[in-house]
């Protein structure tokens, strides 16, 4: 996601202080409706950024989150197969001491 804006927005997004996008507000709408990224500042470290409503979408819904990626998961598995020939972990684990630690 972040290389596509990249790619788009041709390098680093537009930069605007605060006091800047207050003036430009309707100007940055524009360039955040055309696919341009834009990052907002606050003493010159950048605080929020301004992108269209097709991006935030991707951003929020693009992916799912761990929960709903795990109930997926199960949903499909056949958890019982995977077990079926033993534990697909065995050996993987280095069961020697380790070192001596001095604490």
């Amino acid at each position: 996601m972040a290389i596509d804006m990249a790619i788009r927005t041709k390098g680093r997004p537009d930069t605007y202080s605060i006091a800047q996008a207050r003036d430009s507000l309707a100007r940055i709408v524009h360039e955040a409706e055309q696919g341009r990224a834009i990052e907002l500042t606050r003493r010159g470290k950048p605080v929020a950024a301004v992108v269209s409503v097709r991006d935030l979408e991707r951003i929020r819904g693009g992916r799912a989150g761990l929960w709903e990626t795990l109930v997926v998961f199960r949903a499909k598995a056949d958890l019982e197969d995977l077990w079926a020939e033993g534990d697909p972990l065995q050996g993987v684990r280095d069961r020697s001491p380790g070192r001596q630690v001095r604490l």
